[in-house]
């Protein structure tokens, strides 16, 4: 009954992060939810900075620290280790739905697209941003990645099977596609309001931080030299590019 309630559970965090990404998608690009990143009453400026600040930080801490093999080591004593990955996505996706339904819009227009060709190639860029981050996480084990694959393994009574490390197709062109492609999902709009602008600079200074001193830091002592090697061959997050010390 245990492992039966455990693959449930994983089921439904799996689930709701399929609809919290779809909402994602139309949060951002303003598009079909019915409310958005630059959808609502405009309040105050400073409160909207304050309240919108916040809620991307508390995203940012959830986020960080769960992932860190320190908490997960000292939270496995509480959940069984097979439901920990689901109950991140979990509580990864209450994060999101926290950041949507309490978004402060901010109206003003920092640019404005008008041409019509320039601002479907926009467009189109946004696309693809989002699925470069769907793709990527095939790439990898997207199962796994979302706790499903661990949830029916320990059904099945099977030993929690380890990520292994992989350098295939995007991830030989940058170690981190799926961040890549949120920052250009985050930043391909024709029309970048104030809000979106505090979200874009805001997730983007998150995800740079959050990858070179927690995640880098965590790779390098899971895959040692082997991840070493990989530094030194494929760029963070710009393809193409290597920066020099």
């Amino acid at each position: 009954m245990k492992r039966f309630i455990i693959l449930l559970f994983g089921g439904v965090s799996y689930a709701l992060f399929l609809a919290v990404f779809l909402y994602a998608v139309g949060f951002i690009g303003n598009l079909w939810v019915p409310k958005s990143i630059d959808s609502g009453v405009e309040s105050d400026l400073t409160t909207s900075i304050i309240v919108n600040v916040a809620l991307l930080s508390v995203f940012a801490l959830q986020h960080s620290i769960m992932a860190r093999p320190g908490f997960k080591k000292w939270w496995t004593k509480i959940i069984d280790p097979a439901a920990e990955r689901s109950m991140y996505v979990f509580l990864t996706n209450l994060a999101f739905i926290l950041i949507f339904w309490q978004w402060q819009p901010m109206k003003s227009v920092m640019w404005n697209v008008e041409n019509e060709t320039y601002a479907m190639i926009i467009h189109g860029i946004f696309w693809l941003g989002w699925f470069i981050v769907f793709i990527s996480t095939f790439l990898i084990n997207h199962f796994h990645l979302f706790g499903l694959l661990q949830v029916f393994e320990n059904f099945k009574k099977r030993s929690l099977s380890d990520p292994n490390f992989k350098m295939s197709f995007l991830y030989g062109l940058v170690r981190h596609p799926i961040m890549l492609g949120f920052i250009i999902a985050f930043w391909a709009t024709p029309v970048m309001t104030a809000g979106h602008l505090l979200f874009s600079v805001v997730s983007t200074a998150y995800i740079y931080v959050a990858v070179k001193y927690l995640e880098e830091r965590d790779l390098m002592k899971l895959h040692g030299d082997t991840y070493a090697e990989y530094k030194k061959k494929v760029p963070m997050l710009i393809p193409f590019i290597k920066f020099r010390k």
